[in-house]
């Protein structure tokens, strides 16, 4: 990810698990991909994947978390050195998504060899293992996360639904709304960028008459 995108709040990310195979050369590689946000589950991954696939020789894995990519580490698992992980790695960092951004993280990704019989050599193996990743990444399912402002919004009952969908329709997005005993509370993601508060203060003081003040809850990243 560039240091535009890191600061813009966006990254791109995998939408649960997804899973596919190649063979090359009589040997099988079964690529999971998997959204992990945590360096524990993406090793959890890894070992859930030892159990199913208990008699296969290697399960190499690489993975990248953090919305800045801070995180990046992949294992050979018994591959030659610098053969499977580091191909791995790469082929999920350099990876383009939306736009043709360098952006995605969150994701682990373990593929599973069982040895066909026939030596791959240093070079076949480098691209077996990239061209697995790659392969998983093309039908993949993607998302795209922002770091949003969450603000609470008050209304009346009477008319919190009017005003719900009056934001609906200016394209603010509308998390939830709650009722309680003294009116309701709408909860709206504004995008984490410069002016966006202002710009919706403006647009609720028209829907409210000025009768509505926004306030700020927290920070939260949310999948689009």
């Amino acid at each position: 990810m560039s240091d535009i995108d890191a600061a813009a709040g966006r990254y791109t990310t995998i939408a649960g698990e997804h899973r596919s195979e190649l063979e090359i050369k009589r040997s099988r590689f079964i690529t999971v991909l998997r959204r992990t946000e945590t360096e524990e589950q993406a090793r959890a991954l890894v070992a859930e994947l030892r159990r199913e696939f208990h008699d296969a020789r290697h399960h190499c894995s690489a993975f990248v978390l953090g919305p800045g990519r801070e995180v990046q580490r992949s294992n050979d698992d018994g591959e030659p050195s610098g053969t499977a992980g580091l191909p791995m790695l790469e082929a999920l960092t350099k990876r383009e998504t939306f736009g043709g951004a360098t952006d995605l993280s969150d994701i682990t990704a373990v593929t599973v060899r069982y040895f066909g019989g026939i030596l791959l050599g240093a070079g076949g193996l480098i691209r077996a293992y990239s061209e697995s990743v790659s392969s998983a990444l093309a039908t993949a399912p993607l998302l795209r996360r922002r770091r949003m402002q969450l603000y609470a919004v008050p209304a009346g009952h009477a008319e919190a639904g009017r005003l719900e969908n009056d934001l609906r329709n200016a394209g603010i997005s509308v998390t939830g709304t709650e009722y309680g005993a003294s009116g309701a509370t709408i909860t709206v993601a504004l995008p984490d960028t410069p002016g966006s508060i202002d710009l919706f203060s403006e647009r609720l003081a028209t829907f409210t008459a000025g009768s509505s003040t926004p306030e700020h809850l927290r920070t939260e990243w949310i999948d689009l």
